[in-house]
């Protein structure tokens, strides 16, 4: 048993001798490159519908031409005010991306309460009144993407929702009004950034320009009622402000290495 004993620890001992050099016999590991870092480039295009908010106002000036039917020439200067307050309203529209460059349509539609007034230069003891309480843009874009930041510049068709009112100056009772839908050109620009898988904010600026047109002033108190009150051309053009919270769908992200 002694001899067992003894025979079983010399093996051991040999064993152990042995794996160390074994070990240094086996060739090293082989050295793995970490993978390549992969950066995501933003793709713009595809469809989009989103909510705006914010503020505009519009500068409203009124020359009187004609006065209950008889001619006013030359036309005589009301005054000019700005009617202001906010908006709020959606748009939806299609980009399409090459390169770093995009390109889009949209249609953008809100209601406003754009409000002011004026003393009547003219008519003694008469205040003019303005009030835009829609408007809407159709226009295309140009833009160029600094990945999920674009810079777009857009210009196209506006119209405006407008009604007047001629005020008595001492008691604010309504004298006579009118109202129009009209068409002008608008010019803006915009920086929006993607802040979440298809969602993206923007801050956009736009001025409207909406000319002139005579409007037709009817008598509210006359009888019969709608007897011509006068006649005004009034000019008018916009600045407005808007946030926009855009979804869009298509367009993926692109992987690049």
């Amino acid at each position: 048993m002694k001899k067992i004993l003894l025979g079983a620890a010399g093996l051991v001992a040999a064993l152990s001798m042995a794996a160390p050099a074994a070990a240094a016999d086996l060739p090293a590991a082989p050295y793995t490159k970490a993978p390549s870092m992969i950066a995501a480039i933003y793709d713009w295009t595809g469809l989009y519908i989103g909510l705006n908010g914010g503020g505009g106002s519009a500068r409203k000036c009124w020359d009187i031409n004609n006065n209950a039917g008889a001619a006013v020439t030359p036309a005589v200067a009301e005054g000019c005010h700005n009617a202001t307050g906010g908006m709020v309203g959606g748009q939806i529209g299609y980009r399409w991306q090459a390169g770093g460059w995009v390109f889009g349509v949209e249609a953008q539609g809100d209601w406003a309460d754009l409000t002011g007034t004026n003393a009547s230069q003219a008519l003694a003891g008469l205040t003019n009144k303005t009030r835009v309480d829609a408007l809407g843009l159709f226009t295309g874009q140009v833009g160029y993407a600094f990945n999920n930041v674009l810079w777009y510049v857009k210009g196209g068709a506006a119209v405006t929702h407008d009604k007047y009112n001629g005020l008595v100056a001492a008691s604010s009772v309504v004298l006579d009004q009118a109202s129009e839908g009209r068409w002008g050109g608008t010019v803006g620009t915009g920086v929006e950034v993607s802040f979440a898988p298809n969602w993206s904010v923007a801050v956009e600026y736009d001025h409207l320009f909406m000319g002139n047109r005579n409007n037709t002033f009817v008598n509210v108190n006359a009888v019969p009622p709608g007897a011509l009150s006068r006649i005004d051309n009034i000019r008018q053009d916009v600045d407005m402000g808007t946030v926009r919270v855009n979804y869009r769908w298509g367009g993926p992200v692109i992987s690049k290495y």
